[in-house]
């Protein structure tokens, strides 16, 4: 008997391609929108007469109010058409976009942060939701680590052109420029995009608060909640003050910062595919734990570093990120597959409502640990780090045990919708 050939491994059809592009233009659009707020600060603040401490609430408000909504719509999140429920949403995140945009005053700014957050925030749940439905599990590393190219190009093309456009008009411009071409992806989910409601054609006789129950009952779900609140909880914790760090205590001039982020950008294009082709070829636990290490490693460095060469700082970044996506894309892979399909928008809804929650509770809490020395330096930065560390070990346990603890449901008809 001849040798059996190995099977190819799968490829994406061509509307897989077109809906993955689709995605990660939301993830683009959605990202920039939470993470253009901080740089537009010095602008922000004096315009609108702030002090810190309200663009601190105005900046966490998106957070907060991102989590309740994610928690008040979990219920209902498996009883409708997902392509419906992402369109109703994205809807409504332009619109508090554009009331960006149109802000006059510190109270307008805030309301329209919060209806932002109420919208924008569940869409990253809905678009894990429809990726998990429309791709077989061999395939969704490759897919996941496209989507976490959102984040890449968001650092690389939409921060330098948002800060442009704002210091050559005004602030206003990045959120009415980001609302006009959010909107042409919008236009293209209405008329492209293929219905994903498969899921609605399984057995589901709860109400929508029983069914909420149901998903926060079952133990792998919350396991998998933990885990997600643990490792969005270290990355929040170090992210607001990175820029201040760079500056104050590693000695970096402040017209360099763009660089520091552009490169690291750039990187992270290339390094979020190649870590979903390696967790689709060698699984994504090893990937996991290879990430979890290099993350630990480079953090106990970078936050402990001192008066540095520029090229230092942008190595040490580029490789810490590489351990950040080398960890949040295996991930990605392993819960999308913890739910059934007829639980999968309720999970990924609380999940995403964990996620905001955790990170705006980690920047009060950072906040608190860390004090600015009076020639601004930041003190009790490392403490920050090694909270980071022991999130990360707490969380490489729970995943072993999560994974030992059964496999993953398999999908039930969906395959109609590939």
């Amino acid at each position: 008997m001849p040798d059996a050939q190995p099977s190819a491994p799968p490829v994406l059809s061509p509307y897989q391609r077109f809906a993955t592009a689709l995605l990660t233009l939301l993830q683009f659009a959605v990202i920039l929108d939470f993470m253009i707020m901080s740089p537009l600060g010095a602008l922000i603040m004096p315009a609108l007469s702030m002090t810190a401490q309200q663009f601190g609430l105005v900046v966490s408000a998106y957070a907060f109010s991102a989590g309740i909504s994610g928690l008040l719509t979990a219920g209902f999140a498996d009883r409708f058409d997902r392509k419906k429920l992402l369109l109703f949403f994205y809807a409504g995140f332009l619109l508090g976009t554009v009331w960006c945009g149109l802000a006059s005053s510190f109270e307008m700014l805030l309301l329209a942060r919060i209806v932002t957050g109420l919208f924008g925030g569940v869409i990253g749940s809905i678009v894990m939701a429809i990726t998990a439905d429309l791709f077989e599990p061999a395939l969704r590393g490759r897919v996941m680590g496209l989507l976490q190219g959102g984040f890449a190009a968001s650092q690389v093309l939409g921060l330098p052109f948002g800060l442009f456009l704002a210091t050559h008009w005004d602030w206003h411009a990045p959120f009415i420029a980001l609302a006009a071409f959010g909107a042409l992806g919008g236009l293209l989910i209405a008329w492209r995009m293929k219905p994903v409601d498969a899921h609605l054609a399984l057995p589901n006789d709860r109400s929508a608060f029983r069914h909420l129950l149901h998903t926060v009952a079952n133990g792998r779900h919350l396991q998998a909640f933990a885990i997600t609140a643990l490792l969005t909880t270290g990355g929040f914790m170090i992210m607001p003050f990175a820029s201040a760090f760079s500056v104050h205590n590693v000695g970096i001039a402040l017209e360099h910062l763009p660089l520091v982020y552009l490169v690291t950008g750039i990187s992270t294009l290339f390094v979020a595919p190649t870590v979903g082709r390696l967790t689709d070829r060698l699984g994504p636990l090893p990937v996991f734990y290879t990430g979890s290490l290099l993350t630990i490693a480079m953090v106990a460095i970078y936050t402990r570093l001192g008066p540095s060469p520029l090229a230092l700082l942008i190595l040490i970044n580029v490789v810490l990120f590489v351990g950040i996506f080398s960890r949040m894309v295996p991930w990605q892979v392993i819960v999308a597959g913890i739910p059934a399909p007829e639980q999968r928008g309720s999970f990924s809804a609380i999940n995403a409502a964990l996620q905001q929650l955790a990170g705006g509770l980690a920047a009060l809490v950072s906040g608190h640990i860390v004090h600015i020395a009076p020639d601004g330096r930041l003190e009790h930065f490392p403490w920050v780090g090694n909270v980071l560390i022991g999130t990360t070990l707490v969380v490489g346990l729970l995943i072993w045990r999560l994974q030992r603890g059964g496999g993953q449901p398999q999908p039930r008809g969906l395959s109609s919708q590939r």
